[in-house]
């Protein structure tokens, strides 16, 4: 399994616990754990460039998710894709939120993936699943952690 962490944002990022997570939430997911992802911290300027290339939205986000390949069975090996995060929007929502930036870098990260693997949340319904399962694998790999 290759999950690879950079971190090219300046800030301090939880790179090792992202590793741990996103091999939870595969293994939560029922798929390979051999897939490979990555995922990078990027500096906002960054993030605001590559939102209005992919997304076509002026400004900064919080994550955005480029998938790659998806596995046709839960024991396909493949490149998932990638997760990109912007640190200072995290702490921003985490502030916001009154939980750390960790915590914040740690939905994000699983958000990403999610996104990944075809959930999305443009509805509702969609949103509730999303999010629901997001928290869910966070708040179990804290536990176990």
């Amino acid at each position: 399994m290759t999950i690879e962490v950079t971190n090219t944002s300046g800030q301090l990022v939880p790179a090792e616990q992202i590793t741990s997570l996103m091999t939870f939430a595969l293994s939560a997911l029922d798929l390979n754990t051999s897939n490979d992802l990555n995922v990078s911290f990027v500096k906002d300027d960054y993030m605001s460039e590559l939102h209005l290339k992919w997304m076509d939205e002026p400004g900064t986000t919080d994550v955005l998710s480029f998938p790659m390949d998806m596995p046709l069975t839960s024991q396909d090996i493949v490149t998932l894709g990638d997760i990109v995060i912007s640190p200072v929007v995290a702490q921003s929502q985490a502030t916001a939120q009154g939980h750390t930036s960790d915590h914040e870098i740690f939905i994000l990260a699983t958000h990403g993936l999610l996104h990944i693997l075809g959930y999305d949340h443009a509805d509702k319904e969609e949103e509730k699943t999303m999010f629901a399962l997001q928290e869910k694998i966070v708040h179990d790999w804290e536990k176990s952690s």
